[in-house]
């Protein structure tokens, strides 16, 4: 799997994982929760793509360090009031207050509003289901749209406790969205985990014990610290 789709299925899973919700103070996963900025940058570091790390903090100087980080402007090659052009993992971004990552078929993901209608306050997690989440496209209006060029594959930064994001402990028999996240890691590595369906079932652990084998952990199936921290470094 190259970094694009690792990109774009990171913003898929926290969406469809309500413990992610809508934070700007909180919104670096501190408490699970993200703000638009934090989440599309956020999914791209932890893709490889070293925005963060290379100064990316907000809508305001993400242009720059994304171009920097092997991004161009492809605005020109887009219709911004039907998306038309688009490609998954194109990041569409409004300078002074808002970004979201287009999914194909129509559709965007993004953080964006918590469950009070605002930006700070909530609680943790999303209450109303749509508070980081996948919707059709539209036009928010768009500064520009900037898509990745640079190289398809790499190793992936990290721990990811770096950024503060909650990985819980995985075993046999779970479905979780995390389950899922953790099959996609296992195949861009070669490990065959089977389909990325969300459930812990024997393929999977039989890949998460050859990758722990493989890695010099403890082989027992089971996905916690140790083995996310593994997993997301390489």
């Amino acid at each position: 799997m190259d970094v694009i789709e690792l990109a774009v299925k990171r913003m898929e899973d926290w969406a469809a994982d309500n413990t992610h919700g809508y934070d700007q103070q909180y919104r670096w996963g501190e408490r699970g929760d993200f703000d638009c900025s934090s989440a599309v940058i956020s999914a791209w570091e932890l893709a490889g793509v070293p925005v963060k790390t290379g100064g990316a903090s907000y809508t305001g100087n993400m242009r720059g360090v994304f171009l920097r980080c092997g991004f161009k402007d492809v605005t020109g090659d887009v219709n911004l009031v039907n998306g038309s052009g688009l490609e998954r993992g194109d990041v569409m971004l409004n300078y002074e207050h808002h970004t979201a990552m287009y999914c194909g078929a129509g559709q965007e993901v993004e953080a964006s509003i918590n469950e009070k209608g605002g930006a700070t306050g909530g609680m943790p997690g999303d209450q109303t289901g749509r508070e980081f989440l996948v919707r059709p496209y539209r036009n928010y209006p768009w500064d520009c749209v900037l898509r990745y060029a640079g190289e398809k594959t790499g190793s992936r930064p990290g721990p990811v406790y770096e950024y503060s994001i909650k990985l819980g402990l995985l075993q046999e028999g779970m479905e979780d969205p995390q389950v899922r996240t953790l099959q996609r890691l296992l195949a861009a590595g070669g490990y065959e985990p089977g389909e990325a369906d969300g459930i812990m079932g024997s393929r999977t652990v039989e890949a998460v014990k050859k990758f722990q084998t493989d890695k010099g952990l403890l082989s027992d199936g089971e996905v916690g610290g140790e083995t996310w921290t593994k997993l997301l470094r390489e």
